[in-house]
C-alpha cells in the first residue's frame, strides 16, 4: 500500500524540534485525519474536505525533510481552514487561502523553529505567497540544503547547458536555454520541447 498510518505521538519524528505542540493543536482543533505517504512526484501534500461520514483528511509525503514536511502540512491545513470558511466559493489558492496560510505560518515563525535561511525565505514571501512551496524557487533552494543528498541528483539550473538528465520515469532530456522563469529542454527520444522549473530535481546522465 502507498499509505501508512501512524499513531499521532509519532508525528513529532517528522517535525522540527518545537513544532509538534502547535501542529497537534491544529490537528485536534480541526479534527484532521493525517496520513503520511510514500513519495509522490506530482504532489507533496493533499487535502480532502469532510463529507458524509468522513472527516477532514490531509496527506503529506513522508520522505520530505522536517522543515519541508511542516511547511507542506501548514499549506494543507490552510486549505482546510479556507474550505470551512468559504467551501467552494473561492479560488483554491486565492487571497482567502493566502491569508489563512500566512496566519498559520505566523504561528511558527516567532518560535525559532526554522534555520535562519528558511526563516528568511518564508518571511520574504509572506507579502505574496505562491500557490505552493514548489513554486517558491527561493524557498525550494534553501529547503534542499536539508535534504539527504543522493549521488547524481541536481537541480536543472545547476546543470551545464547541453547536458543530459533523466526523470524518475526514465525519460531523458537535453538542457537548453533559460526562457524567463523556465528552462527549455528537449526530449531526446521525441525531439519535443518542454519547459522545466529551474529548481526541479533530476538525475544527470553521464
Amino acid at each position: 500500500m502507498a499509505k501508512q498510518e501512524y499513531p499521532i505521538n509519532y508525528l513529532a519524528t517528522y517535525l522540527p524540534t518545537g513544532a509538534a505542540a502547535t501542529v497537534l493543536q491544529l490537528l485536534h482543533q480541526y479534527n484532521v485525519h493525517l496520513t503520511i505517504t510514500r513519495e509522490r512526484k506530482s504532489v507533496l501534500g493533499d487535502y480532502r474536505h469532510a463529507h458524509q461520514h468522513l472527516g477532514h483528511r490531509i496527506s503529506v509525503n513522508g520522505n520530505l525533510n522536517k522543515y519541508a514536511f511542516l511547511i507542506t502540512l501548514v499549506h494543507e491545513v490552510a486549505h482546510l481552514v479556507t474550505f470551512t470558511q468559504y467551501h467552494n466559493r473561492v479560488a483554491a489558492h486565492g487571497k482567502e487561502w493566502k491569508n489563512n496560510y500566512r496566519q498559520l505560518l505566523l504561528l511558527f515563525l516567532p518560535q525559532a523553529i526554522f534555520p535562519a535561511d528558511i526563516q528568511q525565505a518564508l518571511e520574504s514571501s509572506l507579502h505574496n505567497l505562491p500557490a505552493s512551496s514548489c513554486a517558491d524557487e527561493g524557498l525550494m533552494r534553501v529547503l534542499r540544503n536539508y535534504d539527504a543528498k543522493e549521488a547524481g541528483m541536481y537541480l536543472v539550473e545547476e546543470l551545464p547547458e547541453g547536458s543530459l538528465f533523466a526523470l524518475a520515469d526514465g525519460q531523458v532530456f537535453k538542457k537548453g536555454k533559460k526562457l524567463r522563469k523556465r528552462i527549455q529542454c528537449v526530449a531526446v527520444n521525441t525531439g519535443k520541447l518542454y519547459l522545466f522549473s529551474p529548481v526541479y530535481e533530476v538525475k544527470m546522465v553521464s
